[in-house]
């Protein structure tokens, strides 16, 4: 019988949420700072005021039961929200504390992230900021899984909604920009003269595929324009995506942002596909996570940045 009188608190949901980042008690409580007994005691504790079993052995190790794995769902908002608190009476007392965590695909990662970075240590000394580089599909699981305080991701036109729906169910997402794409082609091809890019013209060449939702759009904006593309070559890598359109072996769909990244190589062109297929920029965090007062001046650094470089380079349009 749960104990009303004695309701969940903050530790036993982090001890929980540990327990399902780690997989065990003992890598539960190294990564708290913990003994293994404090752990278990709060285990007991959890469990006695939750009326339920929390874990069940399995093998030498446990896993969490259902309520456990229910426990574990909240309590990342619970933390975010708990780390509001905190970060709002740090202000009042005048401290100048805190941390961000940012997570952020690759061409981000070469232009916008470093900007923030330097942005937010410049204005908040005190703030700690780490960051990871991962694909939208991997920043969103690092948000929800507390790994991670700002994702930045995007969407092609042709990605299915209730897909990006699903992914951030329960976090908050919003669109802060539009980011154009362009053809990589060399500068010799007839089709480089053309901005916007008519695709149809290309619909004989070879093609060069890059991660799978960049991939996916190339196969939408291909389908849209008539034709399926020849993709022969496969590579995350901007820098040798150009390199293979330089020597004349395909072409490429490319985000403005990785090709503003770096100085173009010579010989080829990068003329623009019609606005309709510009990606859609998102940063999404724990709902909450804004009042947090270092992940709310990052989140604002961002817009900033993007509005700023967005407008500079002509990649696009940021949306505060």
């Amino acid at each position: 019988m749960a104990d009303i009188d004695d309701p969940l608190d903050a530790h036993g949901l982090r001890v929980v949420k540990a327990i399902a980042d780690t997989g065990s008690i003992t890598a539960a409580a190294r990564a708290l700072g913990y003994s293994q007994p404090a752990v278990s005691q709060q285990l007991r504790r959890l469990e006695r005021r939750a009326g339920l079993p929390i874990v069940e052995r399995v093998g030498r190790g446990v896993r969490l039961t259902e309520a456990g794995q229910v426990l574990a769902r909240h309590a990342a908002t619970v933390t975010t929200a708990l780390d509001a608190a905190a970060g709002d009476l740090a202000e009042l007392r005048g401290l100048r504390a805190g941390r961000v965590r940012i997570a952020a695909f690759p061409s981000a990662s070469s232009i916008v992230v470093p900007r923030v970075i330097a942005a937010v240590t410049a204005r908040r000394p005190g703030v700690s900021i780490s960051f990871v580089e991962a694909e939208p599909p991997e920043a969103i699981a690092a948000v929800r899984e507390d790994r991670a305080d700002i994702a930045l991701t995007y969407s092609y036109p042709g990605d299915r909604r209730e897909h990006l729906e699903s992914a951030a169910s329960g976090l908050s997402s919003r669109v802060i920009g539009d980011d154009d794409t362009v053809v990589v082609v060399p500068t010799d091809h007839p089709a480089a003269a053309h901005d916007p890019i008519d695709l149809s013209q290309l619909a004989g060449e070879r093609w060069i595929a890059g991660c799978p939702q960049c991939r996916g759009h190339l196969l939408e904006a291909c389908g849209r324009a008539g034709f399926t593309p020849d993709i022969a070559f496969e590579t995350d890598n901007f820098i040798a995506v150009e390199n293979l359109v330089a020597q004349g072996v395909g072409m490429a769909i490319l985000p403005r942002m990785a090709v503003v990244s770096l100085p173009m190589l010579s010989g080829i062109a990068a003329p623009r596909l019609p606005s309709a297929e510009a990606r859609t920029l998102h940063v999404v965090t724990a709902r909450g996570a804004e009042h947090v007062p270092a992940v709310g001046a990052a989140l604002d650094v961002v817009g900033e940045v993007l509005a700023r470089h967005l407008g500079s380079t002509g990649m696009g349009t940021a949306r505060r």
